[in-house]
């Protein structure tokens, strides 16, 4: 698979952002003049320093808040359905009395999905994020990287077309984090869902990414792109390549621009 480059045919975006700002009761403004577009198929990192309102721009994105001015408007392809975003916080909130199994299929229960497909779906997921095994276990039975596993396979239990993932690693080893970073762009690369991912790291955005969205200082706003053209899968290889290293200093100085 090769991933999105410079010279890839434009496509409509299925999130436009507009003009936006968001005030909050307190009289912090997060966010202004955000004009921001999400692409489909794309992983695209937001990427700025601490409370510059990545965060927030997520939550407009999937709709649990609205902007104080500008316009948010959500195309996904084949339904406005907001059921179809999956979102994963940077805490992995797990039901604490259920399983692995409980867990994932929570979402699926509340769509209404048959027993039998649940079962099948669930299974799937287990294998796919690396739990086969653990399906009984509670959350107090697990690692930080193993709730963020199920966290992530509950997000994508009703196969969303686009997944939001505000900081889900942050809070884990380096070790766990690079293995989570390969298994969840082998899920994107397997299923063709659309991500938009907030990071503080640069070595991690560019990584992942197809294209970096490098926000100013609160009140934040775009003030740089960055698209990655390297091609997929990516592994050990890429981490040490010189496209790599070129694009994490290009990242970087971008990222010092915006925090003058």
């Amino acid at each position: 698979m090769l991933l999105p480059g410079p010279d890839s045919e434009p496509t409509d975006p299925i999130i436009r952002l507009r003009g936006v700002e968001q005030r909050f009761a307190g009289g912090v403004t997060a966010l202004s003049g955000l004009d921001l577009d999400v692409r489909p198929g794309e992983w695209l990192s937001l990427l700025g320093p601490s409370g510059c309102g990545k965060s927030t721009a997520l939550r407009l994105i999937a709709g649990l808040a609205r902007p104080t001015a500008g316009s948010v408007e959500r195309r996904l392809p084949g339904t406005n359905d907001i059921g179809d975003i999956g979102f994963v916080f940077q805490e992995p909130t797990l039901m604490p009395w259920a399983t692995v199994e409980g867990n994932i299929a929570l979402p699926l229960q509340i769509l209404g999905v048959s027993r039998t497909e649940i079962r099948a779906r669930v299974t799937e997921l287990i294998e796919r994020v690396g739990l086969g095994g653990f399906e009984r276990a509670r959350p107090r039975e697990l690692s930080g990287g193993m709730k963020m596993r199920v966290s992530i396979a509950r997000a994508l239990a009703a196969s969303p077309r686009l997944l939001l993932l505000d900081e889900p690693f942050a809070a884990l080893d380096e070790i766990t984090r690079a293995r989570l970073n390969d298994d969840l762009l082998g899920l994107w690369q397997a299923q063709g869902f659309t991500v938009v991912f907030v990071t503080h790291s640069v070595w991690e955005s560019v990584y992942l990414s197809t294209r970096i969205a490098v926000f100013s200082n609160r009140p934040g706003r775009v003030v740089a792109e960055v698209v990655v053209d390297a091609p997929a899968p990516r592994g050990a290889e890429f981490r040490e390549s010189a496209v790599y290293l070129s694009t994490c200093r290009q990242v970087s100085e971008k990222l010092a621009e915006a925090m003058r």
